[in-house]
């Protein structure tokens, strides 16, 4: 495809403004974020830190509903900057409740701020397609997916090191990169030409209701978003149940002067996927623009699979650092396709309640991480592998039929 191969001057204004500033505010807010739960720790107790950010994940799931269908019914450009311009605040309450050392105002001061982020998001994955045209998506989905990480290790980094010892310097900072959002989104962004639905208020609730009926009633979409969720389980089953099997299991090795246990390993680990995607995002981004989007997500996900199949069960370093290589391989095939193919899914009108809805497919993948660890007390490792390997290959032949087979039944329907 021609627009796979784009420069940056190519790139549409709207999707550079928002590649820039997502670049630089996730940059900072991974810096803090993997600590919230250690700070709550600190100001509380573990079982309230636990139960106060268990309920922020299913407000954040509800507020990114609501705002995706107002992302539909309003204009974008104004909810995101009224939405960035509340979160800039709500860091900025978070900053000096922290400097004062008053943990309540703090503790409010987020939960608001999980409201307002998250009611902005679907707005900017809206109009991020807005700007997109289907031969260009893909490229500005690897960009976007090549920021990602390479924020992710910046901040991580940044993170590690300022933490403990400057921890108000880096508030201070996502302070002001958060301020700043606002302002670089009112005049840098242009409105973008959507259409919103202008009915009347009948109930808030009917509404919304009825803005994700169509999303709901779209099977092909559905399946899309169900198989994502799968999908995404087994990456983020890294975080719960492998990291703790390998803190338990691996046997320590030495590595020079290094001692490399669990622990340990599971950092290699990630370090090794950010590295990889960092330096090889668009070098296999050019080989796979050589083949149909449909190639490239079946052997993207095949690799995926076999990689995290391995990495669940495995206890060598050797085979560890082989495996997630090629896992991580298959990552950068499939998702940038499978983005932007879910991306062209989405009807003009309801691209909010749309990216809102394929934004569920993070939250089921969490629950099911999540269930790995229960499920990890219970079955061998070996069973555990062939768990993730069922539901990675459910993902893939629910993304591959939504996204596919409807063409080969449309086809079929015409025909007769």
């Amino acid at each position: 495809m021609e627009g796979d191969n784009m420069k940056w001057k190519e790139i549409p204004k709207p999707i550079k403004v928002r590649l820039v500033t997502s670049f630089f505010n996730r940059t900072v807010s991974f810096a803090i974020m993997p600590f919230m739960a250690l700070l709550f720790v600190d100001a509380f107790n573990q079982v309230i830190a636990g139960l106060f950010l268990i309920s922020t994940v299913f407000l954040s799931f509800f507020i990114g509903l609501i705002g995706g269908y107002l992302a539909d019914r309003f204009p974008r450009k104004r909810l995101l900057v009224l939405s960035t311009t509340a979160t800039g605040l709500m860091f900025l309450v978070m900053t000096i409740s922290l400097a004062v050392n008053e943990m309540v105002a703090f503790t409010i001061a987020y939960a608001i701020f999980t409201v307002t982020s998250n009611i902005g998001r679907p707005a900017m994955g809206a109009i991020i397609i807005d700007a997109t045209t289907p031969d260009n998506r893909r490229a500005v989905y690897a960009i976007d997916y090549w920021l990602i990480n390479l924020s992710i290790a910046l901040g991580t980094a940044l993170g590690g090191w300022l933490y403990v010892s400057n921890r108000l310097f880096l508030f201070s900072l996502l302070t002001c990169t958060s301020l700043l959002l606002p302002v670089a989104y009112h005049f840098l962004l242009d409105e973008s030409k959507h259409v919103w639905r202008k009915q009347p208020f009948r109930s808030v609730l009917t509404d919304i209701t009825n803005s994700y009926r169509i999303a709901w009633r779209d099977r092909p979409f559905v399946k899309v978003v169900l198989g994502s969720m799968c999908i995404l389980a087994a990456e983020f089953s890294m975080g719960s149940y492998v990291a703790v099997r390998l803190a338990d299991e691996f046997k320590t090795v030495e590595v020079g002067n290094l001692l490399v246990n669990g622990v340990r390993m599971v950092s290699l680990i990630n370090i090794e996927n950010t590295i990889l995607v960092v330096c090889l995002t668009f070098f296999i981004q050019r080989l796979a623009n050589r083949f149909s989007s449909r190639k490239v997500l079946v052997a993207g996900l095949t690799l995926y699979l076999i990689g995290y199949v391995t990495v669940t069960s495995a206890n060598s370093m050797t085979v560890l650092l082989t495996f997630i290589f090629i896992a991580t391989i298959g990552e950068l095939l499939y998702s940038p396709t499978l983005n932007a193919e879910k991306a062209n899914m989405m009807p003009e009108d309801k691209r909010g309640a749309y990216s809102a809805f394929a934004g569920t497919s993070h939250a089921g993948a969490d629950l099911i991480s999540r269930s790995t660890i229960i499920l990890g007390a219970i079955l061998a490792p070996f069973m555990m592998s062939v768990y993730i390997g069922l539901i990675v290959f459910l993902g893939l032949v629910l993304a591959y039929s939504g996204l596919y087979l409807k063409e080969t039944v449309e086809t079929k329907r015409n025909v007769s």
